[in-house]
């Protein structure tokens, strides 16, 4: 049983975390490769995580995340941004949700706590996969021979 006051506040908060997500990577070091990506397209992603994300945890399956982002890791190798960079990135998208969580805190109750723990389990569990199959993607872009890279 999902907590589906946390779900919702993740519909509802949608925008406000995007936006902190968007202020955090164009601010932080540890991802400035983050900017070789256009300013429009950076803003987009950073809502659409948290957008998609309650989405995901009610129904989302293991292919989906593949699929998102191995793609979103070539889409990064693509552009110049280094993996450490960008891997940095998803754990800022994880940080950032996980404060708000905390602030927004988890549990009336013991069986609101079940919830919220199970909630928390599946958020970690769905950025430990975006990281792997955000590397795969990226290495992927990096095997693929020169001929091809030009002819893309």
């Amino acid at each position: 049983m999902l907590s589906l006051r946390l779900v919702r506040l993740l519909d509802t908060h949608a925008a406000q975390l995007g936006d902190a997500l968007f202020a955090t990577i164009l601010e932080s070091q540890e991802c400035s490769d983050m900017r070789k990506v256009s300013r429009d397209r950076l803003e987009l992603r950073s809502r659409e995580i948290y957008r998609n994300l309650g989405d995901w945890l009610k129904s989302g399956t293991e292919w989906e995340i593949a699929e998102r982002y191995v793609a979103l890791g070539r889409e990064r190798a693509s552009q110049g941004v280094a993996l450490s960079h960008f891997i940095w990135a998803i754990g800022a998208t994880k940080k950032t949700l996980f404060d708000f969580l905390e602030r927004e805190g988890l549990a009336d109750n013991p069986i609101e706590l079940q919830a919220s723990l199970e909630l928390l389990k599946l958020l970690d569990r769905f950025f430990d996969r975006a990281v792997y199959h955000a590397s795969v993607g990226y290495e992927r872009f990096h095997a693929r021979p020169l001929s091809s890279i030009d002819a893309a």
